[in-house]
């Protein structure tokens, strides 16, 4: 980091200091000057003058009026004197389509190659909005991931966020009042080749475009108008939270909730970004930009959250799969045997449970992986039988997981109880449960989904408003 850009003890800094590459974040002083202070005890309301980064997913930028739409949201908040960097998804179902082309030309294609190919949607995105946005006299221009830039790993497909130098984009907010529309989802490799962040990128690039430039707020602008106690499909009295602990919301992303991409939250949490979640589809004309509740969901640090509730949320996925090996024996090493090679073979293990047999000479040990991974799985386990030594392999995929998640639970006792007990009056089994501090989860028939869904709302008083 150049001289002039270094923070030292006791020097301080002002609202936008001169640090501005994203692993300036990781210094101790850093994050005690500028981070935990900058952020705690402000209004949802963005100030005079301040920051801001707008990200907006698919179904926001699906058409070339809906982008217009979008230039009318981001016009609001350059004509309110903010700064503005815009991160835009594809256009709904373009990413889709561009996977398929990638398909259709080689099943078995190079995976920098495909990351070229699904990377040039958000490209044409980007470039779409900066035109619009000329159109309505806003000075804008658009920005790729490698002309940033936004330096990530080398795994083509899934790669993670290393480094991001902001300095260029706040120089243009300076000089020339520019709104900076930039592309999601991509970024570049060591290698100087162009990389994908995985599905739900854009929402990762945002998060971390906005902890690069020291952005007071990163607005998350889809088709929801915010995070909800559970999915109101399933629950029509499910209640908008206003508010929502980052360690909550981290929580509910990866327990099924699909507002917010897991990797966007636990950045937003270590670089602690304030993340908004609202609707894009709000007429922009009957907005306040400097309104202190603005319809929507703040995602901050629980210090922020005066009143906090036992429970926060349900969050269910019925992507899983089961797998059962039986009849192992139950010595050191056997989980190892297990777990490794699907380590190994990059499937993400969640529940695990364990039943040692009367003679505690054998056991079973149950566990579920994400449903994609379900054949991958077996198979793995099945090259390893002999090092395993089990009797038997059974799974399911008729399956689902039903989270309960609040931070008041780290105070209060008999949370699970209640819902073992409520469950049990609907006749509703529990494969498997595992708990943490703010959250349990239990397995159950997917069948049973939604009822144990709304059991569970009803039982915790989230349905009330």
């Amino acid at each position: 980091m150049p001289e002039d850009q270094q923070i030292r003890p006791g020097t301080g800094c002002g609202p936008h200091p001169p640090s501005v590459c994203i692993r300036a974040f990781l210094h101790p002083c850093f994050r005690f000057l500028c981070g935990v202070q900058q952020f705690k005890h402000r209004s949802i309301a963005a100030d005079l003058m301040s920051r801001l980064v707008m990200k907006f997913g698919g179904t926001s930028v699906a058409n070339i009026e809906r982008i217009r739409n979008v230039a009318r949201h981001v016009k609001r908040e350059v004509d309110a004197g903010h700064e503005v960097a815009v991160v835009v998804s594809a256009m709904s179902g373009k990413t889709n389509e561009l996977v398929g082309w990638a398909t259709e030309a080689s099943p078995m294609h190079d995976a920098r190659e495909y990351d070229t190919v699904v990377a040039s949607g958000e490209q044409v995105t980007s470039g779409l909005l900066a035109i619009t946005l000329q159109a309505l006299g806003i000075q804008a221009r658009s920005w790729q991931g490698w002309q940033i830039p936004i330096r990530t790993s080398d795994a083509h497909g899934s790669a993670r966020i290393e480094d991001i130098d902001g300095t260029e984009i706040i120089k243009r907010f300076k000089e020339r009042k520019e709104v900076a529309v930039i592309s999601g989802f991509q970024g570049i490799g060591p290698t100087g080749r162009i990389t994908t962040l995985g599905r739900g990128g854009s929402d990762t690039s945002a998060v971390a475009i906005a902890a690069a430039v020291q952005a007071d707020r990163c607005d998350i602008y889809t088709d929801v108008d915010g995070v909800y106690t559970t999915d109101p499909r399933v629950v029509p009295k499910a209640q908008r939270l206003d508010k929502v602990a980052f360690e909550e919301m981290l929580e509910l992303a990866s327990q099924g909730a699909k507002v917010l991409q897991v990797r966007s939250v636990e950045l937003g949490m270590v670089h602690n970004v304030r993340v908004f979640v609202r609707s894009s589809f709000d007429k922009p004309e009957d907005i306040d930009p400097h309104s202190n509740q603005p319809p929507g969901t703040l995602i901050c640090s629980e210090e922020e959250i005066v009143e906090q509730q036992v429970v926060t949320g349900i969050a269910f996925s019925k992507d899983e799969a089961q797998i059962s090996v039986r009849h192992v024996q139950d010595k050191p090493g056997i989980a190892a045997a297990i777990f490794g090679p699907l380590a190994e073979a990059s499937i993400n293990v969640d529940m695990i449970v364990q039943n040692v047999s009367e003679d505690g000479a054998y056991t079973d040990l149950t566990f579920t992986v994400p449903a994609a991974d379900h054949a991958r799985a077996r198979e793995t386990i099945t090259k390893a039988k002999d090092a395993i030594g089990y009797a038997r392999l059974d799974s399911a995929t008729d399956v689902a997981k039903v989270s309960v998640i609040g931070i008041g639970m780290r105070s209060h006792a008999g949370v699970a109880a209640q819902a073992f007990k409520a469950l049990a009056q609907r006749n509703i089994n529990i494969r498997a449960i595992t708990t943490s501090e703010i959250k349990f989860s239990l397995l159950i028939d997917a069948a049973y989904t939604e009822l144990a869904v709304r059991t569970l709302h009803t039982l915790y008083g989230l349905d009330k408003a």
